[in-house]
Formats: structure tokens, C-alpha cells, sequence
């Protein structure tokens, strides 16, 4: 192939053959098998394969990281290989410019000009720093050391090599343009308040949900030894929880309520509890446990500790207002939202990604069942604050929940003054691959499919038609509209300070 190239940049040309010259003065030894072999390991991107199956292997970050490298090393390849390779043609080095011993066999016949090798190697080692710095400096060496090997070896000129290296550092930030790196979860913070001290479970009335999801036999027991002079009231299946939600928060000597069960217990004696103005104990004795965990009481002995000191801190909480029944004849039900709320398709990829995450862990489960619940699944039509929209998912949470996505875990501040609100839309085209590509990637947040804000108040409206609604994780079905306000600081929980 005559190269065009080389003389148009003549300076480039004699740089490319004095740094070779100095290659080729190296002298001989088990280096240069080496280097063969590690260029050779790198052929079609196996090397950067094999490492990122060993990443994935590890879920969260780094499994992220090794998604993003090969993300980064796909879009190299393809730019280096299908665009600058026939823009610019080059030909590679020749025997009379390293010792025969070095050179590559079978010698590549496309372009030098640039090196797909090197553009793989940088985008896979800075798309895996961008997410795991760490990995990506250890990852460094072995990338320089392929980029380096293919001046080593014959089958580049150095400017090939500085080239693709810079477009393979190129890709991995543009991949981060589509894919940014998730910012650092904020500090966790509280603002305390004043609280009974409990020792002993002194002045504290318990309400124990059989029916929650780490309910066992010896629950009550457990609870009498950490709490003995407490008021323990077991609440078995068939009676009325409500009743005896009332009966403990009306306990003669009552300074405080307790609860043991999963959210929409926890939500019933929050509203006792605010009603009276008395502290709430949040118990782990749900199955995610989720504001139990927000509060700091996501095993017994935090909740003992903060309950026998007196620790306590102020959470908002989220009035729901769900409208039913016929158009013309509207029934009005007032609900309390500690947690969160939803109306679409949510309520069933929780529920998948709950049966799989025991095996898979959250985050592979959180694809799957997201892959199963959308693939299948038909938007409904919503105005969200007289906006209207197809929606996937109509999300509300009771303060800031992180990561900014789908899947919100953990929620850092308990009194924030805002609503959460995240939908995802089917207005667009192609919703439902947009949705599932974003899922893959991990690039819900940034798709346009997407829209997340913050509210003090939110209202949706089915326009008629009736929408399933879920609070805390209790559904109600046959809404017609629902409205969101936000209950500032109404609520004291008990929450150790350390």
C-alpha cells in the first residue's frame, strides 16, 4: 500500500523512524517473546474480555466499571477500525526497520495508521478508572504495555500507537458523556430532637404484625428480654391491626410507639404516633425494612440503644390523597407516605427483583427483572401536574432517595422538605428499546426517557380511568387521581447518634 500519509507529514515520518531505531538497538532476549505474546493476547480484544468477566464478577462498581470499559473499548474499535483506518492509509513497518526476530507473524495488511490494539487497550483501562479509579490505575500497565508491544513487535509506527491511544481516551469520556459516573452517595444527616428515655422499655408500647416478613415463633420472647417493662400487644392474623395500633398508642403511661413489621405497619403507627405526638420505634421486622434502615434501626440493638438514651431525630412525612369511586361520585381517601409511592409498572418489578436479588444480588436483578417486567408491559396515560405523559413508571419518594435511577436504595436525609418524583416515559420513539438499553448500561438517569425533579407537591390524574396505586407497599386499586403534599418534620423517631 502506498502511503499517501507518510508524505504529507514528513516530520511525523522521521520521528516514527528514529524512535524505532532506538527499539531496534534493544538488545535480544526473553522481553521480546514477552511482548509478542501479550500483543498477541490482545487480538480482538480477548485480553480486556477475560478481565472484564473476572470484574463482573463482583457486583456494584465494579461490575459497572467493567461494563463501561468494554462500552468504551466497543466505541474505539469501531472509530478506529471502521473510519480512520480507510481515511487513513498507511503502511506498516518493514523488516529492514526491526530485527526479524521481533516482527509479528502473520504481519496485519490493513492500515497502521492508527493502532486498533492501542485504541482498545486505553479506552478499556480509562473507561474502568472513570468508574473505579483504583482498577483503572492497576489496569494502566498492562494497556501501555499493548500499546508499547506493537512498536515492539513491528506492526505499528509510534505515531499509530500515540493516535489510537488517544482515541481509545477519547471513546472512554464520551461513553461517560452517555454513561456518567454515578456522583458519591451525600453524608448522612439528621436533625435531633428532645425524646423520652426507655430503658428497659419503660413507657414504650409495642405492636407486633405477625404477618411481617421476619415475623418468627420466638419474636415476642425476643422482644420481652431487650424490652421488659415495655407493653408488647401480638397482633395475629384476622384481627384488626388498626385496633391495635390505637389500643398500644393509648396505653395508659404510653411515651413512646413501637412497631414491628413491614412498611404499611410502620406507616399506620407513624400516623398514630404523629396524631398523638409521642416518638416512633421503627423495629426491623419487615422484609426490606426500608425506613428502619433510613432511621439508623436496621438491627435490634441500634433500635435498643437509641431507644434506652433518648436519641431521637425529625422525619417528614407525605400526605396521600387518592381520589375513587364514580366520576360524579368521588371517594376521598387520606393516606400518610413514609416511604415511597408508584402508579404504572413498578409495584411488579419490585416484586420480581425482590424474588431474584437472594441469588443474583440487587443489581443483575434489577436488570433481569426490569428486562421481564418492561418487555412485556403496555404505558399508561398520566397528567402529572397537567402535563400529559405515556409512563412506564410514575415514581414518588417521601424525601431524596440515591442512586438518581430506577432502582432508589437509601435515602441519606429524613427531612429534606421535598417529594421525589421520578417518571419513566414511553412518549418517545422507540420507548421500550430506549428503556431497555438505558436498563443494560445503567444509563437510566441520563435518558431522555427519564425525568427526574423535586416537589413540595405533586398531582396525577388518570383522566377517568382507573390506575393502581401503591403506598409504602400497600395498594390501592380503582384511583382516579392522586395528589402529594409534603408534612414537614411531623414525625420523631428514635435513631442512635453514632
Amino acid at each position: 500500500m502506498r502511503s499517501s500519509w507518510r508524505h504529507s507529514h514528513r516530520w511525523i515520518g522521521r520521528l516514527d523512524r528514529y524512535l524505532v531505531r532506538h527499539v531496534s538497538d534493544l538488545p535480544g532476549g526473553n522481553h521480546d517473546d514477552f511482548f509478542r505474546r501479550l500483543s498477541a493476547s490482545a487480538n480482538h480484544g480477548k485480553l480486556w474480555m477475560a478481565v472484564a468477566a473476572l470484574m463482573a464478577a463482583f457486583p456494584g462498581k465494579t461490575r459497572r466499571a467493567a461494563l463501561h470499559g468494554l462500552l468504551a473499548q466497543a466505541v474505539a474499535s469501531a472509530v478506529t477500525n471502521g473510519i480512520f483506518k480507510t481515511l487513513l492509509p498507511r503502511t506498516r513497518p518493514l523488516p529492514e526497520h526491526l530485527p526479524v526476530f521481533r516482527f509479528v507473524h502473520p504481519q496485519p495488511t490493513t492500515s497502521s495508521m492508527p493502532s486498533g490494539h492501542s485504541a482498545s487497550a486505553i479506552a478499556f483501562a480509562v473507561g474502568v478508572g472513570l468508574v473505579r479509579p483504583a482498577i483503572g490505575a492497576a489496569l494502566a500497565p498492562a494497556a501501555i504495555g499493548v500499546a508499547y508491544s506493537r512498536v515492539h513487535t513491528g506492526a505499528h509506527w509510534p505515531s499509530d500507537v500515540f493516535f489510537g491511544s488517544a482515541l481509545g481516551a477519547g471513546a472512554a469520556f464520551v461513553t461517560r458523556h452517555w454513561w456518567p459516573v454515578r456522583p458519591p452517595f451525600p453524608q448522612t444527616s439528621r436533625t435531633w430532637t428532645e425524646a423520652p428515655e426507655l430503658p428497659g422499655g419503660e413507657g414504650l408500647s409495642i405492636v407486633v404484625n405477625t404477618l411481617g416478613g421476619s415475623f418468627r415463633e420466638e419474636t415476642a420472647a425476643a422482644l420481652g428480654d431487650v424490652f421488659p417493662k415495655a407493653h408488647i400487644i401480638t397482633v395475629p392474623p384476622g384481627e384488626d391491626l388498626l385496633e391495635a395500633i390505637t389500643a398500644a398508642a393509648e396505653w395508659p403511661g404510653t411515651r413512646a410507639l413501637g412497631v414491628w413489621g413491614g412498611d404499611g405497619t410502620v406507616g399506620a403507627a407513624a400516623a398514630a404516633a404523629v396524631e398523638r405526638s409521642i416518638p416512633l420505634l421503627v423495629l426491623p421486622g419487615g422484609t426490606l425494612n426500608h425506613f428502619a434502615r433510613d432511621a439508623g434501626t436496621g438491627s435490634l440493638k441500634e433500635a435498643v440503644a437509641a431507644a434506652s438514651r433518648g436519641e431521637a431525630a425529625l422525619a417528614d412525612i407525605g400526605i396521600v390523597r387518592a381520589e375513587r369511586g364514580l366520576p360524579g361520585q368521588p371517594e376521598v381517601t387520606e393516606l400518610l407516605m413514609l416511604n415511597t409511592s408508584s402508579v404504572g409498572l413498578y409495584p411488579n418489578f419490585v416484586r420480581r427483583r425482590e424474588h431474584l436479588q437472594a441469588a443474583l444480588g440487587k443489581p443483575l436483578a434489577g436488570v433481569i427483572a426490569m428486562f421481564r417486567t418492561f418487555a412485556a408491559g403496555t404505558p399508561v396515560t398520566l397528567s402529572v401536574d397537567g402535563v400529559p405523559h405515556r409512563v412506564w413508571i410514575a415514581y414518588v419518594g417521601r424525601g431524596r432517595y440515591y442512586p438518581r435511577d430506577h432502582a432508589p436504595l437509601l435515602r441519606p436525609v429524613m427531612d429534606d422538605g421535598v417529594l421525589d418524583v421520578r417518571l419513566i416515559t414511553a412518549d418517545e420513539s422507540f420507548a421500550r428499546l430506549r428503556l431497555l438499553w438505558s436498563v443494560l448500561t445503567g444509563t437510566v438517569a441520563g435518558s431522555r426517557i427519564t425525568h427526574l425533579r423535586e416537589a413540595t407537591e405533586v398531582r396525577i390524574d388518570a383522566g377517568g380511568a382507573p390506575m393502581a396505586l401503591a403506598v409504602d407497599g400497600e395498594a390501592l386499586a380503582g384511583v382516579r387521581s392522586v395528589e402529594y403534599r409534603v408534612l414537614p418534620r411531623a414525625l420523631a423517631y428514635y435513631s442512635p447518634h453514632t
